[in-house]
């Protein structure tokens, strides 16, 4: 039947040629996606959110997930998957020298330190290199945001203006470099950044920041969630020091790496991976909680792409991505989408927010 039908197409009526093309398009539907393949995904826009609040309206509960280092392919591939399913974007701070393979690695030379060395690995090879390009790639077309985390992640708390403009300007020279790769990141469109160690003079780091043209930065510590306040034309998103129950109520920056100083010492104990999870994520839940009541001012969450303790700062992460981006009011997005945001709103009304006594857990 299908040969004869294939040698007189003239007698099939339009019914039946639509019935036709229907089913060939239903099988083809119905075909699982090539695995190898990249499926493409539309960049991310901003919700409804974005938008000047009315008169007495609270602001969204912005949450900023953010990551440092930004190297590894697999916590990229997981975290790409559960922020597509969680509706959240969240900010990668990148360090230069992953878009370096180890033989390029005399290329860098950091202020006060020996030419091609650094306190982090380099890139490894030139196809991990090539995946970790193919990874920020994806990411920035899912409308994820790539900062600069500078490069060899030295503890700097005594470089000056000129230092700090030397690692700005390696950093987007292997941007650059990393766009003959096929980096599709334009250096222009780097706005943050935060320091290795969370260290800097910050008038000489401000000054370097803005030669380079960029807008934020997420380093300084406050005691709370505050409302984010220009310095220098640079907003700055303080990391909010809160307390953690499972370390004695003791009151820690909320990075990862110092949940766990204050836990163990930073001692890699894997057994202690889905305790130091709960804890974990008992102060991520705390102090959500905090700013929803309090004064809604953005959430900044720290993290790295790292294995500590077994991985369980990471897993506690994740799962709060998953819990609190569905939640009514909450709205899980970048540092540069809360700056448009934040610009779009009378001055008045950001003056009265910051004005609010800071969140506390």
């Amino acid at each position: 039947m299908g040969a004869r039908g294939a040698r007189n197409w003239r007698p099939i009526t339009l019914a039946g040629a639509l019935i036709v093309t229907f089913v060939i398009l239903l099988v083809i539907g119905m075909r699982d996606p090539d695995a190898t393949e990249p499926q493409p995904v539309a960049a991310a826009t901003p919700g409804d959110w974005m938008r000047k609040i009315t008169p007495g309206e609270r602001p969204p509960q912005f949450v900023l997930f953010s990551y440092d280092g930004a190297g590894s392919h697999e916590q990229w591939q997981r975290l790409l998957d559960l922020a597509a399913k969680s509706d959240a974007r969240f900010t990668a701070f990148l360090s230069g020298v992953y878009l370096l393979a180890d033989d390029q690695r005399k290329q860098y030379t950091a202020p006060g330190h020996p030419q091609g060395q650094s306190s982090i690995s380099f890139g490894g090879s030139l196809d991990q290199v090539r995946t970790r390009i193919n990874d920020l790639n994806t990411a920035m077309q899912r409308g994820i945001e790539i900062g600069t985390h500078y490069n060899g992640h030295y503890c700097s708390p005594k470089w000056t203006t000129q230092q700090w403009q030397t690692e700005l300007h390696q950093f987007v020279q292997f941007v650059g470099q990393a766009g003959v790769q096929g980096l599709k990141l334009d250096p222009a469109a780097i706005k943050g950044s935060r320091l290795p160690c969370l260290e800097g003079k910050f008038d000489a780091v401000f000054d370097a920041m803005r030669s380079r043209g960029l807008t934020y930065d997420s380093s300084q510590v406050s005691d709370g969630v505050l409302w984010p306040v220009k310095e220098k034309d640079i907003w700055e998103f303080a990391m909010p020091m809160v307390r953690m129950p499972a370390a004695g109520n003791k009151k820690v920056t909320m990075v990862d790496y110092q949940l766990w100083e204050a836990l163990n010492r930073s001692k890699d104990d894997k057994s202690k991976r889905d305790e130091f999870a709960r804890a974990t994520l008992e102060v991520y839940r705390a102090a959500h909680d905090a700013t929803m009541r309090g004064n809604r001012a953005p959430l900044p969450i720290g993290n790295h792409f790292t294995d500590w303790a077994g991985g369980g700062f990471g897993a506690a992460a994740e799962q709060f991505m998953a819990e609190v981006c569905t939640k009514p009011e909450t709205v899980c997005t970048t540092f540069s989408e809360v700056i448009k945001w934040m610009e779009l709103q009378d001055p008045a009304v950001l003056d009265q927010l910051r004005r609010l006594p800071a969140a506390q857990t």
